[in-house]
C-alpha cells in the first residue's frame, strides 16, 4: 500500500505542476489581452493551454483514486506538495527567484506533510497485547 501511496502522490504531484507551469507558459503567450476573436483563437492555439487541461484532468482522476485509499489529512496536506515543484521549476523555466521567504513556506509545507503522515502512521499502529 505505501507504494501505491508514493506512486499515486507523485503522479498527482506530475500533473498538478504540468497544470501550473502549463498555464504559467500560455498565460505568457495570450498577452497582449484583448477582447477578441482573435485572442481567443490564439489563446487555444498554444499547446499550454492543453496541457494544463491534461494536468487538471490527470490530476481530478489521480486524486479521486487517492481517496479511495489514503487518510484525507496527509492526503490533503500531500497534494499541495505542487507548491514546491511548480516553485523550483519556475526559477529554471521562467528566472523567478528564490528567496528566503519562499524557502521557508517550501519548507514548511514538507514539515507538516512529514508531521500529518507519522502522525497517521501512530495512529495505525496496533497496540501491543497484554499478558
Amino acid at each position: 500500500m505505501k507504494r501505491f501511496y508514493l506512486f499515486g502522490f507523485l503522479l498527482l504531484m506530475g500533473f498538478d505542476t504540468l497544470a501550473q507551469i502549463s498555464f504559467k507558459y500560455a498565460g505568457t503567450q495570450a498577452l497582449p489581452v484583448a477582447a477578441s476573436i482573435e485572442w481567443v483563437l490564439r489563446v487555444f492555439g498554444q499547446p499550454w493551454v492543453y496541457g494544463a487541461v491534461i494536468g487538471y484532468i490527470g490530476a481530478f482522476f489521480t486524486w479521486m483514486a487517492l481517496l479511495k485509499h489514503a487518510p484525507i489529512g496527509p492526503a490533503f496536506a500531500a497534494s499541495h506538495l505542487e507548491v514546491v515543484s511548480v516553485m523550483l521549476l519556475s526559477v529554471w523555466l521562467f528566472d523567478e527567484h528564490l528567496t528566503l521567504p519562499r524557502v521557508i513556506g517550501a519548507v514548511a509545507i514538507i514539515a507538516g506533510i512529514v508531521c500529518l503522515g507519522m502522525a497517521e502512521s501512530r495512529e495505525h499502529v496496533p497496540e501491543p497485547a497484554e499478558a
